[in-house]
């Protein structure tokens, strides 16, 4: 993949907490368009990941280079503004304010508000729920709302951590087709337990085992490794 097609390189990435390293020399890239899934069990550094690329741990040594630029030293915010949006696992909608006033907040310095209507049109259900508490939603209508704050930044990459974890059944798949709309758009790094959904929704896979990636191709040589059982269970 050649740089102009590249929105995020990660070199050689190690990261943890305090002196324990959870992610160790990691290696990785996501085009501009298409969704990247990342697999492997429990513990295995996937939420790590995605919090050093976002800013939100500092990485031990290894470089994030960003849409052309090496982020490991900026802020949380000033990559944000550049355009990584980031869905943490827990959600991030602020529970007792309405579904109005999260996707408000979601569009705080942009001038132009209309793409909350876009966010609408995206997710009917919001629309339905405008003056609803994001608290009493459902947990597929809160991950909606996550998303939806999120694309509210215009994000290049859109990272999302198991946007469909704690959601019934019936709305994963909603979520899923909305996922392979947004990868047509942007770049999507999705780190998801629903295997077969993630590797429906992605083009490529990286498979993590202690830190590092141990499997990795395109979504559907992935599937059929028959190493990928060995990464994925218990």
């Amino acid at each position: 993949m050649s740089e102009a097609d590249t929105i995020l390189h990660v070199d050689k990435l190690s990261s943890g907490y305090g002196r324990s390293r959870v992610l160790f020399d990691l290696s990785l890239t996501a085009g501009r368009r298409g969704a990247v899934a990342i697999l492997g069990r429990n513990g295995v550094g996937k939420s790590t990941l995605l919090k050093t690329l976002a800013g939100e741990i500092k990485p031990m040594s290894g470089s994030i280079r960003f849409d052309g630029i090496e982020a490991q030293v900026e802020a949380t915010e000033r990559r944000a503004r550049r355009g990584l949006g980031y869905v943490p696992q827990d959600h991030a909608v602020f529970g007792k304010m309405t579904v109005r006033e999260n996707l408000l907040l979601g569009a705080i310095g942009q001038s132009d508000k209309s793409n909350i209507d876009d966010v609408l049109d995206f997710f009917p259900k919001l629309a339905q729920r405008l003056g609803q508490t994001a608290g009493t939603l459902s947990g597929g209508e809160r991950k909606m709302l996550a998303i939806g704050r999120a694309l509210l930044g215009r994000p290049k990459l859109l990272m999302l951590d198991e946007p469909t974890e704690g959601v019934w059944v019936g709305v994963i798949s909603e979520i899923a087709d909305r996922l392979r709309e947004l990868a047509k758009e942007m770049a999507v790094i999705l780190v998801e337990q629903h295997i077969e959904l993630a590797l429906d929704v992605a083009g490529y896979a990286y498979v993590m085992d202690r830190g590092q990636i141990a499997l990795q191709g395109a979504a559907g040589a992935v599937r059929s490794d028959p190493q990928l059982l060995k990464y994925l269970s218990p």
